[in-house]
């Protein structure tokens, strides 16, 4: 398996990372161990969590999707084969949420826990907190890189000017910087990623994880219309993808499958782990078969007429 460096971490991942946002929600302990058994056996190594997943499914809990990583690695003993990415910053409750120093040292302890290891490779910042100083948040980071505990640090749903100003902070201070961005990026959700960061991540030489890969599902063609959502635990975020754009996007995605016998979700994913500045799409899957045509898609090869119609179908 190919490796793509990330960022200028020094982190070596293949072109494809775990969403772990279903572990423990629609993928099931049981399934989620068989997933992640499959992902990594395959050539994968890198998996993306967060400490608030998946506390929005009734019964769960903040941190559910860490506590099943945890139990996997300590399980399967794969914990030095994996680049490990989690966040913080996300709502648990009304104290636990935001980038203050005091509860970044309190919420990595916990991640660290849940986990069942001693360090992450990659903290993020989930959502920005503009009641926090950009200081107080980067202090938090460069003390538990210093301690060992964190290798590299992150950001996601940032602003461009905010991730301008702790960058430029970070050079003042001598603190470490966010490596890493994580956008919503895929072929519908274009826009705000190529017209606001792209440009910068590519000048800055930030590792781009983007999520929302397959647009909560719509870009496998599962979802033609509202009523195929009815009752889907993904409806909520579903609905703005049925207009006319997003059917000129599955139409598109239809050819370029049935020239290259493939299926539209994989070339969704080929098309955004080609796209310039893109080092790996996350994605979910919730059964093997899913996760099958998710690692088949990494070497599934679209020319150059294949882009240009994806790219034109997207246009916005």
């Amino acid at each position: 398996m190919d490796k793509r460096t990330l960022g200028n971490t020094g982190l070596a991942i293949a072109p494809l990372m775990f969403g772990g946002n279903v572990l423990g929600w629609t993928a099931d302990e049981q399934m989620s161990f068989r997933l992640l058994d499959a992902f990594t056996d395959a050539g994968f190594n890198a998996i993306d969590t967060a400490d608030t997943y998946s506390r929005w499914a009734p019964g769960n809990s903040p941190g559910t999707s860490e506590r099943v990583i945890g139990k996997w690695l300590k399980a399967s003993g794969k914990r030095g084969k994996i680049v490990l990415a989690t966040k913080v910053g996300g709502v648990i409750s009304e104290e636990k949420r935001g980038l203050r120093k005091s509860y970044i040292l309190t919420a990595v302890e916990d991640s660290l826990r849940r986990l069942q290891t001693d360090h992450i490779d990659l903290y993020q910042s989930h959502y920005d907190d503009p009641e926090t100083p950009i200081e107080e948040t980067l202090e938090a980071y460069a003390s538990l890189i210093s301690a060992g505990k964190v290798r590299h640090i992150g950001t996601s749903n940032m602003t461009r000017p905010r991730i301008v100003a702790s960058a430029a902070i970070s050079k003042d201070k001598g603190w470490p910087a966010y490596q890493t961005l994580q956008p919503e990026y895929n072929l519908f959700d274009r826009e705000k990623y190529e017209t606001e960061f792209a440009a910068y991540a590519a000048e800055h030489q930030l590792g781009v994880i983007p999520y929302f890969s397959l647009a909560s599902g719509f870009l496998t063609g599962k979802y033609r219309s509202a009523a195929d959502i009815a009752g889907s635990p993904r409806a909520k975020f579903l609905g703005k993808y049925f207009n006319d754009r997003g059917t000129r996007i599955l139409e598109a995605l239809d050819s370029v499958a049935a020239k290259h016998q493939s299926k539209p979700g994989m070339v969704a994913i080929s098309w955004v782990k080609n796209r310039p500045t893109v080092t790996a799409p996350i994605a979910s899957a919730t059964n093997l078969q899913q996760l099958g045509e998710l690692i088949r898609a990494v070497s599934l090869q679209l020319d150059t007429a294949d882009m240009e119609l994806l790219n034109t179908a997207s246009a916005f």
